[in-house]
């Protein structure tokens, strides 16, 4: 019998036998035994047909020993129709070579069964590209044809997908050669070509093309191999003709591609957004006109956990748009772009993925009056109106968190949505579904930094009569975290107040606690009244302190907890600042004509890298209404400008020191807010005010035994004029108390100082280096009283070393009704 008319076939040109999708491996019976081999196989795995023919095929296919037994393999095949997800190949080295293994049935007369194994690669590569099951099953859905002859070229095996190739039922083909069913030319040249492999023993590969009834007349092109197939003594078996559909083919090719791509795209950043746009862009054109990735909106922001599958209960979460792909401009229409909300209706499809978790897949899109669209009228037009035809609804979910869904529509590509692009959907979502929650959890490991951060700076400056304070502070971009920076202004004795800004090495939680750790440490060490060279000092043995405690090894310091820090103390009566440094960049100053300058301070080494070098203060006089800016690295050094740069671009911000603070805050953070910080960006600006002539008033008393009784008159002449006559006895106690203690105790002239701000200051200076103590005195001892009694008279009191000496001070509340 040859072929009809009507099923017409041509050879092409030859091809090169690795563009041939399958090489054939081995032709087994139903028990598993190697039949037959083919040179092509003895290159793979080494084996010779003499070593293999007539030995179990577990020899070179591990699958058979997972199964357990020969047998258990063949019924794997059996049951999924020739297909066990094999992807393995034993070499004679003892190496296994990972590759896709197909186990194809072929049917001989009278029903009679061998299994054909054959390697599928479609020059893709395996791992990594796509995840082995789904590259498998990819595969499998690229049917192959099948037929082996014997010598005389006669059909003895062949499968069904073989009639769908080229037209003819498999019960024609058995028992016949090529020319009895086909006719022309064309039936010999085919027949030439199978010697040549038979006599050859080589592989040869070509291109043939069929026009069949059931394919309207349209073109088919296929790839052919014929292989000769070797028994145990090398000699000709036969041979066997594996056909690939070209068309098929290369779409497999081209959805694997899309695996291999989305390996290298998603991901890259931990952006929420970003991701879900690469899985838009990812997806268009290859298999999918238009495409809208809408995440639940706590998913960017890691603010709270996003729904559970199966547990929303009657609360629908609330969607956020985070990518969107079209193939052209004129594509479908949204309404929604990126970063708008997303209502959720419950438009069955929708509803159902977000309740149970499963894809949705509606190969042929029924629009017809009735259908689920109309639940959503405005839907309905858009769909009908962009010629929408195919529609994939995949939801994004990782360890049964649901974190969005991806919607996948063709308009323009004739073909509806089959199960294998829904596989293939399915494994893009997943892998971006991997990198959205790795995302989420750094947003909400990045929120919960930031959210310690900004609990642990001041809320509120309090800078009292010596400076008016504002503040910035922007953290690093998504990437890298929060940092360490923290400032400060800390009011002291005296109207005076303590500047302080630092860096923490490092980023994240950590770093937000470390500086929560220094802020305290800073604060506490202000409270004693030292100078700011004594002040980090203290608290560079308090960082080595703090990394001994945190490292397991006690001889081992944590590096990561050192820090940078400035730390100056401004007196509003003298208006003098006395500033130092450890590693920290220098304060902008800013006097009242605008000049800008950046004092020239002894460096310092880093907190907490134990070398022992000493810090050294400096002390200058600043006009009143100056501005001091300090600031960490972040907002001077950026990826495209140095420090120098920076910090001129800085002081240019500043240089109009008669606008409000705030506006000059805000004008000195444009430049890092313009672009995605990789540093923590802090900015601490002062402006200094002096003590009026009615707030503060000092004297020099006599080194002798009236100077108690000359600073007692000078104190209720003070606090009448003060308008304070409640407070005269009690601080009258206090500052005899303290005089007398400067003149037993030093030998130069003494200072008394009264200052009027939120409370009533007196402070008493001498020469002395000896720091008074309070003691609890006995009955019977006459002196040791008069600090407590001082403690005792006011709200707190304290002392202070000085060039020259040391400060007595001590503070009392203002009584309103005096």
């Amino acid at each position: 019998m040859t072929i009809t008319s009507t099923h017409r076939a041509t050879l092409g040109n030859q091809m090169n036998a690795s563009d041939i999708s399958d090489a054939v491996f081995a032709l087994l019976d139903e028990q598993g035994t190697v039949v037959a081999w083919t040179q092509a196989a003895e290159q793979l795995v080494g084996y010779g047909a003499g070593s293999v023919v007539g030995r179990s095929a577990a020899l070179v296919l591990p699958s058979f020993d997972e199964a357990g037994t020969v047998s258990a393999f063949v019924e794997q095949c059996r049951a999924r129709n020739g297909w066990p997800g094999a992807s393995a190949v034993r070499h004679r080295d003892g190496r296994v070579l990972d590759l896709s293994l197909r186990m194809s049935t072929v049917l001989g007369q009278d029903g009679a069964v061998r299994w054909l194994a054959s390697v599928t690669d479609l020059g893709m590569p395996s791992g990594e590209a796509a995840s082995g099951w789904v590259r498998e099953l990819l595969l499998a859905r690229a049917p192959i044809g099948v037929v082996v002859r014997d010598p005389e070229l006669r059909c003895r095996w062949a499968n069904d997908v073989m009639e769908s190739h080229d037209g003819i039922p498999r019960e024609q083909r058995l028992g016949c050669r090529v020319t009895d069913v086909w006719s022309g030319v064309e039936a010999a040249t085919i027949e030439a070509v199978m010697r040549q492999a038979l006599h050859s023993g080589m592989t040869k590969a070509h291109e043939y093309r069929t026009w069949l009834p059931t394919s309207m007349g349209r073109e088919r092109p296929f790839a052919v191999s014929f292989s000769c197939l070797q028994g145990a003594d090398g000699r000709s078996l036969g041979v066997c003709a594996i056909s690939v559909d070209l068309k098929e083919s290369r779409r497999v090719r081209e959805r694997l591609a899309v695996l291999g791509e989305a390996g290298t795209r998603l991901g890259r950043t931990l952006d929420v957004m970003q991701t879900g746009q690469e899985l838009a862009e990812l997806a268009v054109p290859q298999f999918a006109d238009h495409v809208a990735v809408d995440v639940e909106q706590s998913v960017p922001y890691g603010e709270k956990p996003p729904s559970r599958i199966g547990a929303m209960g009657e609360r629908a979460p609330v969607l956020r748009r985070a990518g969107l792909a079209s193939r052209h401009h004129r594509g479908p229409k949204s309404p929604w772009g990126r970063g708008d909300s997303i209502p959720v209706t419950s438009v069955p499809p929708m509803a159902e993925v977000l309740r149970t978790g499963r894809s949705y897949l509606e190969p042929v899109l029924d629009t017809a009056p009735g259908s689920w669209i109309d639940h959503d009228p405005a839907l309905a037009e858009r769909i009908r109106e962009n010629g929408v035809h195919s529609v994939m609804v995949v939801p994004i979910r990782a360890r049964r968190v649901l974190l969005g869904t991806a919607v996948f529509v063709r308009t323009e590509n004739p073909m509806p949505f089959q199960e294998s692009d829904l596989l293939l959907a399915e494994e893009l979502v997943s892998r971006a579904a991997v990198s959205l929650d790795n995302a989420r959890r750094h947003a909400r490991a990045t929120s919960s930094a930031l959210a310690l951060q900004c609990n642990l700076l001041p809320r509120r400056l309090r800078g009292g009569s010596a400076v008016e304070a504002a503040s910035r502070y922007l953290p690093a971009d998504m990437d890298r975290g929060v940092g360490g920076d923290w400032f400060d202004v800390i009011p002291l004795a005296g109207a005076r107040v303590a500047l302080v800004v630092g860096d923490v090495v490092g980023h994240g939680l950590n770093a937000a606690a470390k500086m929560g750790k220094l802020r305290a440490a800073a604060h506490t060490l202000a409270g004693l009244e030292l100078s700011p060279d004594e002040l980090l000092t203290h608290l560079d043995d308090t960082v080595q302190r703090l990394a001994e405690g945190d490292s397991e090894d006690p001889d081992q310091s944590d590096a990561a907890v050192g820090a940078t820090c400035l730390y100056a103390v401004y007196d509003p009566a003298t208006r003098k600042c006395t500033m130092a440094t450890a590693g920290h960049l220098p304060p902008a100053i800013v006097d009242p004509q605008g000049r800008v300058t950046f004092p020239d301070l002894p460096t310092g080494v880093p907190l907490g890298l134990g070398l022992g070098i000493p810090f050294k203060a400096v002390e200058l006089e600043l006009p009143e209404g100056s501005l001091l800016a300090l600031y960490t690295d972040g907002l001077v050094e950026t990826r495209d400008a140095d420090i120098e740069e920076g910090m001129r671009r800085l002081g240019t911000a500043l240089s109009q020191p008669d606008l409000p603070l705030e506006e000059l805050c805000t004008r000195a953070m444009e430049p890092v807010q313009a672009q995605a910080a990789c540093d923590d960006a802090s900015l601490l600006l002062v402006r200094t005010r002096s003590l009026s002539g009615n707030q503060a008033a000092s004297w020099t008393l006599p080194h002798d035994e009236t100077a108690a009784h000359h600073a007692r008159n000078l104190t209720a002449g003070q606090l009448a004029e003060w308008g304070l006559v409640g407070l005269e006895d009690s601080t009258k106690l206090i500052v005899s108390e303290l005089v007398t203690n400067a003149v037993r105790h030093s030998t130069g002239p003494i200072d008394l100082r009264l200052t009027r701000q939120q409370v009533l200051t007196v402070e008493v200076s001498d020469t002395g280096t000896c720091t008074p103590r309070p003691c609890n005195a006995v009955t019977s001892d006459e002196n040791g009283r008069g600090l407590f009694l001082v403690s005792q008279l006011s709200r707190r009191w304290g002392t202070r070393t000085t060039p020259g000496g040391k400060v007595i001070w001590a503070e009392k509340d203002l009584d309103p009704h005096s």
